[in-house]
């Protein structure tokens, strides 16, 4: 099982995260991506899934139209650890390959 990050940690890590917050009321890390189509909106979710699955630790999201909201948390931790981190860079670097920053 991955290991909790403490307050410090994830306000350390949030810092090197570009568009991604902390959730409010709950331990977790939320963006969304906004792209210029439902397609690249699809396509940005199905490379994503595929690092997701490849890690075995997966988002909640919702996608309608041409925007991706996006939260993570690990639930085995009840709370953010290196998996999130992880696959929040792994998103924004997906994202940055379709000009969305």
């Amino acid at each position: 099982m991955a290991e909790r990050l403490s307050a410090e940690a994830r306000k350390s890590a949030l810092a090197e995260l570009s568009g991604w917050s902390e959730t409010p009321g709950r331990e977790a890390l939320a963006r969304t991506f906004t792209f210029k189509d439902f397609n690249e909106a699809f396509g940005f979710m199905s490379r994503a899934a595929l690092v997701a699955e490849k890690n075995d630790h997966h988002p909640e999201w919702r996608n309608v139209y041409k925007t991706v909201e996006v939260v993570l948390a690990t639930h085995d931790a009840n709370g953010v650890t290196k998996l999130d981190i992880e696959l929040a860079a792994a998103m924004n670097a997906i994202a940055k390959q379709l000009g969305v920053s």
